[in-house]
């Protein structure tokens, strides 16, 4: 039987586990022009134990980004500050991919480092609320992306994609999850267009598939991957026929041979199933887990067949050295989500590891 301590290939690395540290934003980008610091050097360091580590989202340009302090990968700059992440990931025998996030109409004027309004395939307001430096703040209505906007947002992904490349990353996750710009277009409220990325689920899919077909031959299909969450209503999301579109999405990428597949569960784990037979290579799962967290039980879920690798959120933010105390049973942390955002080391970089590791 296959156990999540074992070894398992993705694109052109041999997994010491399948245990993914999954993509969490912490809003600790404090670098010049938007880059990570050191710390954030020695924090996904601490957590190379990891099987394979994905970054907190990272915008792949200027208006792609959502929140405060969020780092990007579209300037020499910031490929740099990546260059001492992955090279201290690397010293530690860890594999790390950075997430591309384009937040789209999830975002706000004051977040940006210039005057800019948020874009999305259509012109409709998120319902809720962002935070901003002067607190929070609700969302805007979004301008319309023409169509040659589009085409330059696919060539800015896979710009982002060359970047994350040169600054020494195993690889790149496309955020299309959680209600940023790749499942807006996927989505039957955020896009009313009537063009040839709006109205049918073939045509919304579009954008998804043009992005990870071009990302996958600027940089291979073994350094590329695409994470979804279907039916999730995160960010004021609404996917009507989630069972029609996804299935579609799957069957056009399926064939490109990509790293992996990252399915975030919400609202319908029960199509989970249905996913993992479309799909013929890696299969990563982030499991719904109702009024708690991902926990040593999900485990269970490798055991079993229904993911190649389960990736876990919040208990790595608390155990840097979660894989090896799922392995030995040993306590588990819980962590302090008032200090999950901004600030400095604390919450950070500070949690011990089992004295054991």
């Amino acid at each position: 039987m296959t156990t999540a301590f074992d070894p398992i290939k993705v694109g052109s690395h041999e997994l010491k586990n399948r245990i993914a540290m999954a993509p969490m934003t912490r809003s600790r980008a404090y670098g010049p022009e938007q880059s990570p610091t050191a710390l954030a050097a020695e924090y996904y360091a601490q957590r190379a134990g990891a099987g394979l580590i994905v970054t907190e989202g990272t915008q792949p340009n200027v208006i792609g980004q959502g929140y405060p302090f969020t780092p990007g990968l579209h300037n020499d700059t910031q490929v740099q500050a990546w260059r001492a992440v992955t090279d201290a990931v690397h010293a530690q025998g860890g594999v790390i991919f950075a997430q591309l996030m384009h937040t789209g109409r999830v975002g706000h004027p004051d977040n940006y480092s210039e005057p800019l309004t948020p874009v999305g395939p259509s012109a409709v307001q998120a319902a809720g609320q962002i935070f901003t430096p002067e607190g929070m703040k609700d969302f805007v209505v979004p301008r319309e992306m023409t169509p040659d906007e589009i085409g330059q947002t696919v060539e800015d992904f896979v710009s982002a994609a060359r970047n994350a490349i040169a600054a020494g990353f195993d690889g790149v996750e496309l955020h299309g999850a959680n209600g940023y710009l790749l499942q807006q277009f996927l989505s039957t409220n955020a896009n009313t267009r009537t063009d040839a990325w709006g109205g049918s689920p073939r045509n919304r899919a579009r954008f998804t598939i043009d992005v990870v077909e071009a990302v996958t031959a600027a940089i291979g299909a073994a350094r590329t991957a695409l994470r979804i969450s279907p039916a999730n209503p995160f960010n004021d999301i609404a996917e009507d026929d989630y069972t029609e579109t996804y299935p579609l999405l799957l069957e056009a990428i399926n064939p490109l041979g990509l790293a992996y597949l990252h399915v975030m569960e919400t609202t319908a784990p029960h199509f989970t199933p249905v996913l993992r037979r479309a799909w013929d290579g890696v299969f990563v799962l982030n499991p719904a887990t109702p009024n708690s967290r991902t926990g040593t039980e999900e485990l269970r879920l490798i055991d079993n067949g229904t993911a190649d690798i389960v990736s876990y959120g919040q208990l790595f933010i608390s155990n840097p050295d979660l894989p090896h105390r799922l392995a030995i049973g040993a306590p588990l942390t819980e962590a302090d989500m008032t200090k999950a955002y901004a600030g400095d080391h604390t919450g950070y970089t500070d949690y011990p590891t089992h004295p054991t590791t």
